[in-house]
């Protein structure tokens, strides 16, 4: 609710040409293949109710651009809840220079539920 408030005061994605958004299907053929890195930007008690296995928590509260991890070779995916929360880490990302492509991956969580995707819960 919060990022809908706050939308039209912080950059959109649609302003930077690296970000585009991805079906979930996609970044799970890309997970299967060792292909990507996942970034969930939901807070910490999100992360651990349930999130996708291997995706790395980096909190939108918190979020650093400086502080991803090195992915040479793989895709850069963000996700969260339902897809407004990454949008806001991408616009993020590519405003600080990061040039390399940037996935927000369609739906959030909720997408990747749907399409039967693997949760885990913990830490």
């Amino acid at each position: 609710m919060l990022a809908r408030f706050l939308s039209p005061f912080l950059p959109q994605t649609h302003d930077y040409p690296n970000v585009r958004i991805v079906p979930p299907s996609d970044i799970r053929e890309w997970m299967a293949a060792d292909e990507a890195l996942v970034l969930d930007v939901r807070e910490v008690r999100e992360y651990v109710s349930g999130h996708i296995p291997g995706a790395v928590n980096m909190p939108l509260s918190s979020f650093d651009p400086a502080r991803i991890p090195a992915h040479q070779g793989k895709r850069l995916v963000i996700h969260c809840r339902s897809g407004a929360r990454c949008g806001m880490a991408a616009a993020r990302l590519a405003g600080s220079g990061y040039t390399g492509d940037i996935a927000r991956m369609q739906g959030g969580i909720i997408g990747w539920v749907q399409i039967n995707g693997p949760i885990t819960a913990g830490v």
